[in-house]
């Protein structure tokens, strides 16, 4: 695949410096669909952080970070992706359009899709396998990849640009105390800043991601805590009960402490204060074939 020249910076800073996290990549070279404006709040990015090329698994990880489709928790996205380097997975942070900035769904969606379609289609690129890329949230964020994990499609095998062409559908997914439902247990700031004001039934419950589960769902790695006063630990329960109904893998942690918006254990990277979750989700992802 012939590559477009807004590409050739992004290729050029991961072969100088792996580890490193590379300037951010806009979905869209000609802005995304249904853009605003073009402020920064208009492109929607991805950041790779490329672990060692010695312990690099050749597999992805697409991280959607929190902040009620308000804001976006920067603990959640770059903590994660340097803590996923250390397993030798590639992580790309997701900066995806928000509520306070005049965008509702699809647009959050959008971002998700065209993200996933970009990594897979630029694999080869990045040494990446093109059947070895996840997604990743937690909160909010948990719901847009709870919705790219439901929600998805082939590629438009005819499409005039490359990247459309790719699949949608990751190969699985890891949500963090995630919003999932936005019926009666939903997070009401995610919902009002995702769905605006009044939305119709038939949008609530396409966006009820645990009425959307299919044996077609990707394998998931499910974490809430029992103590999570802001986003029900029902969310992850329900979703749990869908996909095992559906005959979905899944691996599901209850744990009885933890704040909700924790992160890996704490707001700054250190190795040191790793909540449990994250030595269970290493032994789930190795059990995926995602690390070495």
């Amino acid at each position: 695949m012939k590559l477009v020249p807004y590409l050739l910076p992004l290729l050029i800073a991961t072969s100088i410096a792996r580890a490193q996290p590379t300037n951010p990549l806009p979905l869209w070279p000609d802005g995304a669909p249904g853009a605003l404006g073009k402020a920064d709040q208009d492109i929607p990015t991805l950041t790779a952080y490329f672990p060692d090329p010695n312990q690099a698994s050749g597999a992805a990880l697409i991280i959607c970070p929190g902040g009620a489709y308000g804001k976006l928790a920067p603990h959640e996205g770059k903590n994660y992706a340097l803590w996923l380097n250390t397993q030798g997975v590639t992580a790309f942070v997701l900066k995806y359009r928000l509520g306070p900035d005049g965008y509702h769904h699809p647009s959050m969606f959008l971002d998700g899709t065209r993200a996933i379609r970009l990594v897979r289609a630029y694999a080869a690129e990045w040494k990446l396998d093109p059947k070895r890329i996840g997604i990743m949230g937690s909160s909010a964020g948990g719901h847009l990849a709870a919705t790219l994990l439901t929600h998805f499609d082939a590629g438009q095998t005819n499409a005039i640009d490359p990247i459309e062409r790719q699949s949608s559908r990751p190969d699985l997914g890891v949500l963090c105390y995630a919003v999932i439902t936005m019926g009666e247990k939903t997070h009401r700031g995610s919902k009002q800043n995702l769905l605006g004001n009044n939305p119709s039934p038939e949008l609530v419950k396409l966006l009820s991601n645990e009425l959307q589960v299919s044996k077609e769902t990707p394998p998931c790695f499910l974490f809430h805590t029992s103590e999570d006063t802001t986003v029900s630990v029902e969310n992850s329960l329900d979703f749990a009960s869908a996909l095992h109904h559906a005959g979905v893998l899944f691996d599901l942690h209850i744990y009885e402490k933890g704040n909700h918006g924790m992160g890996l254990g704490s707001r700054e990277y250190d190795p040191e204060k790793m909540h449990p979750w994250t030595k269970d989700c290493s032994l789930w992802l190795k059990a995926q074939g995602f690390t070495k």
